[in-house]
């Protein structure tokens, strides 16, 4: 849980912990606008507390102490002013950081700390039996190991092989942890998340083969796609007529899940994928979310997604709806025309504040046809932009 009253400041640590852990369930909570929590909080379904030193009229270090004089309260990390640090510390918390000074690496390492306290550490251990030693024994059967892509906090992803039909696959895994009141959570949002793509049948959106539960895990098998993705193609540079095509395909596909009412939310190259022959597979619908659910969700002040491509609604816990999508779309079609970000900053924070305030570089005198559909996707307002990914293909 993170408690501050500025929203920028907000958004800057929901990226720092989402970019490390993006299983993480985050809920945000504004005391200058929302008012001071009750006395009977008591951070209960938190695994941690982050507080801010924006808190309205009540002074941090009462706050803090009031957090952690109550019984079981989650472990707490404050960030303020350099001159708070010693009595902030003295009052109990967890862990201090200057509020502008923040690094990203020295802060994971002390939250993983923390938690690990608390014993939740990440699950980095294998799903398969023995897959050190090329796939001996698997835990999920008919299926036979090759090797281990990545994994978060309760998932890893493997390559592997589907026995029966003899083809390459890619499994991703979810342990159920005992005794973790989290994990439970986890294991739910990651049937969701299979049944948000199950529903969907486009040559654009990759395949899902398989869906497996087990006493203590789910798999979903889908499919290997082979071609890398887009953020190293866009490394490497791409010519204006691969552009095109790609940011067709990948608007054809953001108009079918936009169809059957999900939002994405965290449209990025390195979510889309390639297969062999050269086409597009948009992938990770971990951060999708229902539309109907969206009230909820910004409500709470969640806030998902990679600054780089977030829309100015997004970055500052607005509402989102589809054009939100749509602003991400502009963002990834830009870079792959230039090869560069349109917005860029020394912090998640100054991205975010570009994303709203800063105006629209110009493409290059070459690429002059395509400004006007480019300022049509990147409009700051919502309403200046197209309204449908059904509206960015006819234009294209």
């Amino acid at each position: 849980m993170i408690i501050d009253g500025q929203p920028d400041f907000r958004s800057l640590l929901m990226h720092h912990v989402t970019t490390h852990w993006p299983d993480a369930i985050i809920s945000a909570y504004d005391p200058t606008t929302a008012g001071h929590l009750p006395d009977e909080f008591s951070g209960a379904g938190n695994d941690i507390v982050l507080l801010g030193s924006e808190l309205g009229d009540r002074d941090g270090v009462d706050v803090l102490m009031k957090f952690v004089n109550a019984k079981n309260f989650p472990p707490v990390v404050y960030f303020g002013d350099e001159a708070e640090e010693k009595a902030i510390s003295k009052a109990g918390a967890e862990a201090f950081f200057t509020r502008d000074m923040i690094r990203h690496d020295a802060l994971i390492v002390r939250l993983s700390d923390v938690l690990a306290k608390r014993n939740y550490t990440a699950t980095t251990g294998s799903l398969f039996v023995g897959d050190r030693l090329t796939g001996i024994n698997p835990l999920i059967r008919g299926y036979r190991f090759i090797k281990k892509l990545g994994f978060t906090e309760h998932s890893a992803v493997y390559l592997a092989e589907r026995e029966s039909a003899q083809m390459k696959v890619v499994l991703k895994v979810l342990r159920q942890i005992p005794d973790v009141e989290d994990s439970v959570g986890a294991f739910d949002r990651f049937l969701q998340e299979y049944e948000l793509i199950a529903e969907l049948d486009h040559p654009n959106i990759v395949k899902i083969y398989d869906l497996g539960v087990g006493d203590d895990h789910a798999h979903i098998a889908m499919e290997y796609l082979d071609g890398g993705n887009l953020k190293t193609r866009i490394e490497k540079g791409i010519n204006e007529h691969d552009a095109v095509a790609y940011i067709r395909q990948i608007a054809s596909a953001i108009a079918e899940i936009h169809k059957v009412g999900i939002l994405h939310r965290d449209l990025k190259p390195g979510n889309i994928m390639l297969r062999g022959d050269g086409s597009i597979a948009l992938i990770d619908f971990g951060l999708a979310k229902r539309m109907r659910l969206e009230m909820e969700i910004t409500g709470s002040g969640e806030i998902f997604g990679t600054p780089y491509y977030m829309s100015p609604e997004q970055g500052h816990g607005n509402v989102v709806d589809v054009r939100s999508d749509i602003y991400s779309l502009g963002v990834i079609f830009y870079e792959m025309l230039t090869g560069k970000k349109p917005f860029t900053a020394g912090s998640a924070m100054g991205i975010i504040f570009k994303h709203a305030k800063s105006q629209l570089p110009l493409l290059p005198r070459r690429l002059a046809r395509f400004q006007a559909l480019m300022n049509m996707l990147l409009a700051k307002d919502p309403d200046n932009r197209l309204q449908s990914a059904e509206e960015v293909l006819e234009w294209l």
